[in-house]
């Protein structure tokens, strides 16, 4: 185990990529628990952690999300959130949040999100007198919604990892906390804006509201479809993943007719581009998980937290204080492929819900997102916005602390995160 460890962090600090940190720092382990022998064992387990059915649906949701972007579905989500608030204080600010809510239905990624929505948003709230920096803070705070409210790409990984839980027990558990984030971040989008009088719009009669919604309802039937199929046993999780692809083609072709085929070119490389880095990831996590499981690692981490404190909000507290540190050097995914395989089985050995602790991880990971020096969402934004990466930083405390606020609430009331899901067992 200590060359394992010692593998991790070495490679880790000079800064190799986290797949190749995971296989390596497994190898190393595998060598010291069986010598040579090992070497077909974490081949074997390479080829398996990547060839699961489940897996099939990552690309296709990707796939979807960048066909609704390239279709320009975007805008039209905009357009009719700003139609319903338009005549609030901060109107945009608002608005920036619930599109995200919105799209999150659509992409399951924080990052696809953001640029989006960014794209779009940031310019026209620069125009209308927003900080810049303000700006890129709340469009990358609330464009991590998207990993939360499903579909989720994180969740289909952790699924795929863990096996403990299902994808759609997560899918179903995440749609509670995503509308506690949406409903924090709000809150906090107001707050801001009666404290520095940021603008608002003109009211917005019924008709024109009406009329910017009606074009949004072909995008707004995708999640339908997709939760429809699955919760309503019509599809498996990859199948209503497929139909959604097919079903986006449909709506950029007859309905909206702003695809192309140079448009559904682009996506699919976008689709396989990021679907590369998913699988190489999960192939490189089986190495490392088989690794934790031979050596007794999560034993060991369910008696160091054990041993810590017997109180389970102390320890929840303590494991989403190691996550969010953890965020502040990977993003993500790494981090979960990473820390899964060692932190869920101890934790479960210590009396938590599997769910419950699923998702608190997942909701507490996904702040990497906005944490740096990682922090790739809030940094893209801010070079969206074309405002220095510390100066976003800083414009994003106020909802850094918010979904802080929402993390601690699930964490110690799991019936936030259990009710849901117990509706469909």
């Amino acid at each position: 185990m200590t060359s394992a460890v010692a593998a991790f962090l070495v490679l880790l600090l000079i800064g190799t990529p986290i797949a190749l940190v995971m296989v390596m720092s497994g190898l190393a382990g595998a060598m010291e628990l069986g010598g040579t022998q090992f070497l077909a064992i974490l081949a074997e387990r390479m080829f398996s952690g990547v060839s699961g059915y489940l897996l099939m649906a990552i690309p296709y949701f990707i796939f979807t999300a960048e066909l609704m972007n390239e279709a320009g579905l975007t805008a039209r989500l905009i357009a009719f959130n700003n139609a319903l608030l338009g005549r609030v204080r901060g109107a945009l600010s608002h608005v920036n949040v619930t599109v995200s809510l919105f799209f999150a239905g659509l992409t399951g990624a924080a990052i696809t999100d953001t640029v989006a929505i960014g794209k779009i948003m940031i310019p026209a709230m620069k125009k209308e007198g927003y900080s810049p920096a303000y700006s890129a803070a709340v469009t990358a705070c609330s464009s991590i919604i998207g990993p939360i409210i499903p579909p989720s790409i994180v969740m289909v990984v952790y699924a795929a990892i863990l096996r403990d839980v299902s994808v759609l027990e997560l899918f179903v558990a995440g749609i509670v906390p995503g509308l506690l984030m949406t409903g924090a971040l709000l809150a906090t989008s107001g707050a801001m804006a009666w404290a520095y009088g940021f603008p608002r719009h003109g009211d917005t009669d019924l008709r024109t509201a009406a009329r910017a919604f009606l074009p949004t309802i072909p995008a707004l039937l995708v999640p339908v479809i997709i939760l429809g199929g699955i919760l309503g046993g019509f599809t498996t999780i990859t199948e209503a993943s497929a139909f959604a692809a097919i079903y986006t083609i449909a709506i950029g072709f007859l309905v909206h007719r702003t695809l192309t085929p140079a448009r559904i070119w682009r996506a699919l490389v976008t689709t396989v581009q990021f679907s590369g880095v998913v699988f190489f990831l999960l192939a490189a996590s089986t190495v490392l998980g088989w690794f934790v499981t031979r050596s007794g690692i999560a034993r060991d981490a369910a008696s160091i937290i054990a041993s810590a404190s017997t109180d389970p909000a102390v320890q929840i507290m303590l494991v989403n204080l190691l996550l969010i540190l953890l965020g502040t050097v990977l993003d993500v995914l790494p981090a979960l492929v990473v820390v899964a395989p060692v932190l869920v089985p101890a934790m479960i050995q210590l009396g938590f819900d599997p769910l419950h602790f699923a998702m608190v991880m997942i909701l507490t990971l996904n702040l990497a997102n906005i944490t740096p020096p990682v922090g790739m969402t809030l940094m893209t934004a801010a070079q969206i916005a074309g405002v220095p990466y510390e100066r976003a930083i800083v414009a994003s405390l106020p909802f850094y602390l918010c979904h802080l606020a929402v993390i601690v609430v699930v964490s110690l009331w799991p019936g936030l995160i259990l009710w849901l899901p117990g509706l469909f067992r």
